[in-house]
């Protein structure tokens, strides 16, 4: 697989600057289409236009030419996409597509100031979280998607665990709720790595209980291994180990709520403490390596992949990476559940979606691209070209291995709803203050109930502001 939009985002951390609330009066969002060849932009709308009234019949659009800007500029999200745009326009020659493709870092920076514009692209991909996608639909930049995913049948090809990713109320104040802004192609999941001829050597097996897990940590910790790679510098990827903790305490329609910053959970609960508290044990136990805090994310991931290391808490997108090293002795589950909660809960989300700009003349044709990039076949594409497609990823023959433990575990997670959002999504300054607070809690420089009222106070402090 290669490295994921996820990947990309959290190696190149957004700062301060990117990660505020891009400032944009409410508009009424746009909904009927303009005649296809159009150049003048929809008339604004509040109503979004019925199934009913929806063109599905690209080839009667007459002659149309797309603007799209994507960031898939990497190995196989570059190939897939030339590839599925080769076919979109050989089955339908009346529509021309014009692809922009910039890196995720260019993509965020221009992207507002093309939104606002008079010729904005018609399809582009716009960064889930509320600094962008949240932003843009505020401002009435995106349109929403609801009647096409309903004419396109879009609500059974995505599970709801996967449409809360691309959902904001009107307003954009409910982030994982309302409308429909854009459908990804590829999806993301956190999971536990595992060196499986270290397992052997062990007399263990992979954990399929969280005290499997746990007794597997220990039994390493006794051997003279590292039982748990990390790499905290950058504070973030310490937030997967914690997502994954607190999964295993915290009902997962409260990892939900706290995830997407709505009103009606805390931070400072039981559950959550007892997951501050447990990680807080792993360290006294010795169960990651030595100065986690001051290594690096790649150095962890590179140090696990030469044999330093039982387990590796990180996401779908470090397979190909470690494959590469490790083959046959890689491996990747789900975080178990526990005796009391067995279902599973993993922190995951999607790649950047696809969403159609409110002033696109082109809305039905737009609708028929971004539809055809999604479907069956376009799964099989991306499939063959190494990514980890969101819908249908059961169904996809993948040779026995890591990828197929990928692919299984995402498609668990997706069927069954048990994706949680990234807990950094919470609020526009979260990521910030839960990684320097999760930091702090590691290096036993704060408290479990310290470092939970911090996390309280940004959160309570932003939903109360948001209404």
């Amino acid at each position: 697989m290669i490295a994921s939009t996820r990947e990309v985002r959290t190696r190149n951390p957004r700062g301060a600057g990117t990660r505020a609330v891009l400032a944009a009066g409410v508009v009424a969002l746009a909904a009927a289409a303009c005649a296809p060849g159009s150049s003048a932009p929809p008339v604004a709308s509040s109503a979004q236009p019925s199934a009913s009234a929806v063109r599905t019949d690209a080839a009667a659009l007459g002659d149309v030419t797309l603007t799209i800007w994507d960031q898939e500029v990497r190995g196989g999200q570059a190939a897939q996409m030339k590839q599925l745009n080769a076919a979109f326009e050989a089955k339908y020659p009346n529509i021309t597509i014009k692809r922009v493709s910039r890196s995720f870092d260019d993509l965020n920076t221009t992207l507002r100031l093309a939104l606002s514009g008079n010729e904005p692209p018609d399809v582009v991909q716009a960064n889930n979280g509320r600094p962008q996608m949240g932003a843009f639909v505020k401002a009435g930049h995106l349109r929403p998607l609801d009647a096409y995913a309903e004419a396109y049948g879009w609500k059974k090809r995505y599970s709801q665990s996967v449409l809360q990713y691309v959902s904001y109320s009107a307003d954009s104040k409910v982030f994982g709720q309302g409308n429909i802004y854009g459908l990804p192609q590829v999806g993301e999941v956190v999971g536990i790595l595992y060196n499986a001829a270290k397992l052997s050597e062990l007399g263990l097996r992979p954990p399929k209980t969280w005290e499997e897990f746990e007794a597997a940590l220990a039994k390493a910790k006794a051997a003279g291994e590292v039982p748990l790679q990390l790499g905290n510098l950058d504070k973030w990827p310490g937030v997967h180990v914690f997502g994954t903790m607190q999964g295993r305490h915290v009902p997962a329609d409260q990892i939900t709520t706290l995830g997407f910053g709505r009103k009606g959970a805390s931070w400072t609960t039981p559950e959550n403490t007892r997951a501050a508290e447990q990680i807080v044990g792993w360290v006294d136990k010795g169960y990651f390596n030595k100065g986690f805090n001051g290594q690096g994310y790649d150095a962890a991931w590179q140090a696990f992949g030469k044999g330093e290391g039982v387990f590796l808490i990180g996401g779908s997108w470090l397979i190909a990476d470690l494959e590469k090293v490790m083959g046959k002795d890689l491996g990747f589950v789900l975080p178990p559940g526990t005796g009391s909660a067995p279902g599973p809960v993993a922190t995951g989300g999607t790649g950047l979606p696809f969403a159609i700009t409110a002033k696109s003349p082109h809305p039905d044709a737009a609708a028929a691209y971004i539809d055809f990039i999604t479907n069956a076949d376009a799964m099989k594409v991306l499939t063959a070209n190494g990514l980890l497609p969101i819908a249908d990823t059961e169904q996809q023959k993948v040779k026995q291995g890591p990828q197929q433990d990928m692919f299984t575990a995402f498609g668990t997670a997706a069927k069954e709803n048990g994706l949680v959002p990234y807990l950094d999504y919470a609020t526009p300054t979260f990521a910030d203050t839960l990684g320097a607070a999760l930091q702090d809690l590691l290096a036993k420089k704060s408290a479990p109930q310290d470092f939970l009222a911090t996390l309280e106070k940004d959160y309570k402090t932003f939903v109360e502001s948001n209404g």
